[in-house]
């Protein structure tokens, strides 16, 4: 069995000040964009809203669930089994909107859940019929059965992505839990690193560390060693790793209470320092993380961030990463902030705000090589600079001039 670290000492109080600070800010986000109601059904949504954690993974792409949350007024959530969920003063039965639950015309359902959208409206006094809904992703019917009804539908997702930008003292002390639960199994994972070991395998230790605290869930199997680690982003398999691969992985675990380590490492089976690319690779990756980490305050956008990231070597830039930083906290969040050769298809601006959890990110692999290197860091913003969340050592071996 996995022994327990701790867990830390939130009180009743501080966890109902944390599930009030998190519905303040979705609807003060509300306010700002001229919202009435928001329907939710993504599980990350609903686990933020009002902590309803019931078959995560299933209500994904089976929302059998939703909530109406308006911007005043009473909470209803519709299908949960739970019914002590925080600030949710009535539960009712769910107009079904997937074809699993409602068959395979549900134009009728869907009918039913805009006349008790309408119903809500007029109930709570949210506006005439030309009122703004903020739906999340769920089938185009209910949109149309909406704006059918003259009402103006917004993605809900852009509220809550902005709701969730700011984390309390409570949510940091959360985000911290959870990484130290990720390098806890970080560490075990070092332990049982050795030849023979399968990736499925050495991959698992995570899993087992992470359901063992209570945790949620991890977002993919990355996990890759020897040729497999160039390029990036191919999840772990059945290959024996050999002594001498390069082994390397991206936790994106979510944990306890719902929130994200997000942490990567890369070691050498059966340690030591590596060979030549290895060493480059790796610390190509260590300079990146930390050239762009000292970047990091408050007031800084995020185009400035890009211009100024750590100049990669000819040899890596072609198989970049998908962004050098991005934001974290009951998942991968908003924003994410592109490289310089991707900004002018893929970039946004935005103002880095202190009390944001950003990932600082590399991968170093050139193209045409054998291997890669994959590192991550996580970060809190300050009021004049970082708080860095992560702490698992890097391999000391791996960056010795040679």
């Amino acid at each position: 069995m996995v022994e327990l670290i701790p867990h830390p000492q939130i009180s009743g109080a501080q966890l109902q000040t944390l599930f009030d600070y998190r519905l303040n800010r979705i609807r003060s986000e509300m306010v700002r964009q001229g919202v009435s109601l928001c329907i939710l059904t993504n599980p990350i949504s609903l686990r933020y809203a009002i902590n309803f954690d019931e078959y995560q993974i299933f209500q994904s792409h089976i929302p059998t669930c939703y909530l109406f949350l308006p911007v005043e007024g009473p909470l209803i959530m519709h299908g949960a089994t739970s019914h002590s969920l925080p600030h949710v003063t009535e539960y009712r039965r769910p107009n079904f909107l997937t074809p699993f639950d409602g068959g395979l015309n549900l134009t009728a359902n869907c009918e039913q859940f805009s006349q008790s959208v309408m119903d809500l409206i007029q109930d709570n006094h949210l506006g005439d019929t030309g009122c703004t809904i903020a739906l999340e992703r769920v089938t185009p019917l209910a949109t149309q059965a909406l704006t059918d009804r003259n009402m103006r539908v917004i993605d809900a997702e852009c509220v809550i992505e902005s709701a969730k930008l700011i984390k309390s003292s409570t949510e940091i002390e959360c985000i911290k839990h959870s990484i130290s639960v990720a390098e806890y199994g970080i560490h075990l994972m070092h332990q049982n690193l050795q030849p023979g070991a399968t990736e499925n395998q050495l991959w698992s230790v995570l899993h087992q560390v992470n359901i063992a605290h209570g945790g949620d869930w991890i977002e993919g199997h990355m996990l890759a060693s020897g040729p497999r680690t160039n390029p990036w982003l191919q999840e772990a398999t059945h290959r024996q790793i050999e002594k001498g691969d390069m082994v390397a992985f991206d936790t994106d675990m979510i944990g306890p209470m719902g929130y994200m380590a997000d942490i990567s490492r890369s070691w050498v089976c059966g340690g030591g320092s590596g060979n030549r690319e290895q060493r480059a690779a790796y610390q190509h990756a260590y300079d990146e993380i930390h050239t762009n980490i000292e970047l990091i305050k408050p007031g800084i956008s995020f185009k400035e961030l890009s211009d100024k990231a750590y100049s990669r070597q000819p040899q890596y830039k072609a198989q970049r990463y998908v962004c050098s930083f991005h934001g974290a906290g009951l998942s991968d969040e908003y924003p994410k902030i592109y490289y310089g050769e991707d900004w002018q298809q893929s970039g946004y601006d935005g103002i880095i705000e202190e009390n944001m959890v950003l990932c600082v990110e590399s991968y170093s692999g050139a193209k045409g090589g054998i291997e890669g290197v994959k590192l991550e860091e996580m970060v809190r913003v300050t009021h004049n600079g970082y708080e860095r969340l992560s702490s698992y050592p890097f391999e000391e071996e791996l960056l010795k001039k040679r």
